[in-house]
């Protein structure tokens, strides 16, 4: 296994995204501690965003140099796919000196992640890209090849550019890359739920719409911030919806699964591939609507396209 995953000589983006495969623990800390001691080494700030047992493991190796590293347990910062990029990766790279390289491990896919989530987990991985074109960032993204399932190994190559096999070998270039035929493939339409509580809405009835998703989810079973988050996450669909929508929309709230699903659906289109994972600026008025739902829910898909578009937001008890 390649230990350095520095970015190849001929990458004419400063921005690097890197696979690493792994099977063991062994495979893990040897890909991830040279890089993560490299960048440490080089001055340059590195974060490690990955779940909370391999967190954990490479805390533990990296000994005293742990306290240099930003440590994130993305199975909280990252539960929703979509915030990953603006809560936890452009949220430390910002944050950083312009001009100094910055490291990032990030662990978005793990074995485990719902059928109903993968769509969002891969999505992401593309967006990536295009989020940190031209930005000297490396991103080292590790896959647990003996657990993952072949189609997660096999996006893997398609979002990431730069690949690094489990077990002795070096890193090579994916000829499968094709991260915006990725993100395309992940807009997948959302099928109406039957038996939904069903509202529609236009701009008169907003706060109507939000006391029936606010009624609805704590008739199944809502309390505390997740209600309120959920009030939230409607409030800012169906107000974005009347002003870039078309001027209406229908919201739809339901259970499923031990968690309240609430969706919204317009007539506009979604035209930026990054909307809701652009970092508001902090003298920004307005423009905050999907971001803050990418912030505050457990996950989000959207379907976008000619006929109008669909958020689907989840919350479960927190």
């Amino acid at each position: 296994m390649s230990a350095a995953a520095e970015p190849l000589a001929t990458a004419p983006d400063p921005f690097a995204h890197l696979a690493l495969f792994y099977r063991d623990d062994r495979e893990y800390l040897d890909g991830t501690l040279p890089f993560v001691r490299a960048g440490l080494a080089a001055g340059e700030p590195v974060a490690v965003a990955v779940p909370g047992d391999r967190l954990r493991l490479l805390r533990d190796a990296l000994g005293d140099d742990a306290a240099a590293v930003r440590l994130v347990d993305m199975r909280e910062a990252g539960r929703n796919p979509g915030r990953i990029i603006p809560g936890v990766l452009r949220a430390f790279a910002d944050d950083r000196p312009a001009g100094k390289r910055v490291r990032i491990i990030g662990e978005p896919v793990w074995a485990g992640r719902s059928e109903t989530e993968y769509p969002a987990c891969v999505q992401h991985e593309a967006l990536i890209n295009a989020a940190f074109r031209g930005r000297a960032v490396t991103i080292l993204c590790p896959y647990d090849a003996a657990r993952l399932p072949a189609r997660a190994l096999a996006d893997a190559h398609a979002t990431h550019p730069v690949v690094i096999p489990a077990g002795p070998g070096p890193e090579y270039r994916s000829d499968a890359y094709a991260p915006d035929a990725v993100a395309a493939r992940c807009n997948e339409p959302l099928p109406p739920v039957a038996d939904a509580m069903t509202f529609p809405f236009a701009a008169a009835s907003l706060p109507g719409a939000r006391h029936a998703a606010s009624g609805e989810g704590r008739r199944l079973g809502l309390t505390g911030v997740a209600l309120e988050d959920l009030a939230i996450a409607t409030a800012e669909l169906t107000t974005n919806s009347v002003r870039h929508g078309g001027g209406s929309g229908v919201l739809r709230v339901w259970g499923e699964n031990g968690r309240v699903v609430c969706e919204v659906r317009d007539r506009g289109r979604l035209t930026d591939p990054l909307a809701g994972r652009h970092p508001a600026p902090h003298d920004q008025r307005g423009g905050r609507g999907l971001l803050m739902v990418n912030l505050i829910a457990d996950l989000v898909r959207v379907h976008t396209g000619d006929e109008g578009t669909t958020i689907r937001c989840w919350f479960g008890p927190r």
